[in-house]
């Protein structure tokens, strides 16, 4: 479960209908079709505790979820504790389970005596899981209290203003946003997402700014180009909402993002429709 991943959903779930008879295509989720997409567990998990059998439970995870699942569950009843869990948790969510895995998660952490940081990482985890699984309030709580152990991670922030985002708390959002970008100036994407977020409250000036800056850190950045081909259409500029769209479909080839640009731009080709 990459944790850039999510937060391309998280995009994707930002980029709501617009006005003036043009509807956006909105992904929730990237397609199945697309495995590079979708990879359901990080590279390097975070770890509650050391040791072989943990090591050995993780590195299964990407190869063989379902023997990684039977090898936690066995050695969960032989005492594994939370790392056994943390494992069996991953698998179930690399087996099309997210619900039971971020339960599971948020079991191995609370009974884990890991250092604040990892189980906050771990909480990390179970926040998006529960995207994943479309439960964003409980997603919400589970980065509420990874913050709670870790209150300056601004990957945690970006993940909570994400699950606040969805259920349309743009201003809750933004708020995590700010201490984010203040922790680091330079986060293209807590940048992207609040543009997107002032751009959903109607404070298009706003969002502008924010977009602007994104794209002057990085000018490549597809979620960029792409919030920021929304930003121009809402103000007009239907050329440069397409001039976006393109180079976003052209640098994200075969993503999610992709998808979302070449949809808007069929809608655009379409011209407007009556409501």
């Amino acid at each position: 479960m990459n944790r850039r991943v999510t937060r391309l959903a998280g995009a994707a779930l930002l980029v709501l209908a617009l006005g003036s008879g043009l509807s956006l295509a909105v992904a929730e989720e990237p397609p199945s079709s697309q495995p590079e997409e979708t990879p359901p567990v990080p590279p390097a998990p975070p770890r509650l505790a050391e040791g072989p059998d943990y090591e050995h439970c993780l590195a299964m995870l990407a190869d063989d979820p379902t023997g990684a699942y039977a090898f936690a569950d066995a050695w969960d009843a032989t005492g594994g504790g939370a790392p056994a869990l943390h494992c069996r948790a991953l698998a179930q969510i690399a087996l099309g389970d997210p619900q039971a895995g971020a339960e599971l998660l948020e079991k191995a952490v609370a009974t884990s005596q890991a250092p604040a940081a990892s189980r906050a990482a771990v909480l990390g985890e179970a926040v998006q899981a529960w995207l994943m699984a479309d439960d964003p309030a409980r997603g919400y709580d589970a980065a509420s209290k990874a913050l709670t152990l870790s209150p300056d991670d601004p990957d945690l922030l970006i993940d909570r203003s994400i699950t606040a985002a969805t259920m349309e708390r743009y201003m809750d959002a933004i708020d995590d946003l700010d201490h984010a970008l203040a922790l680091d100036p330079e986060r293209v994407d807590a940048l992207v997402f609040r543009a997107a977020a002032w751009r959903n409250e109607s404070r298009l000036p706003r969002a502008r700014e924010d977009i602007d800056r994104a794209i002057a850190l990085d000018p490549d950045n597809p979620e960029a180009l792409l919030e920021r081909g929304i930003e121009r259409k809402l103000a007009g500029d239907t050329a440069g909402a397409r001039e976006d769209w393109d180079r976003a479909k052209t640098l994200a080839a075969d993503t999610a993002t992709a998808d979302l640009a070449e949809q808007n731009l069929a809608l655009l080709d379409a011209g407007p429709v009556s409501r």
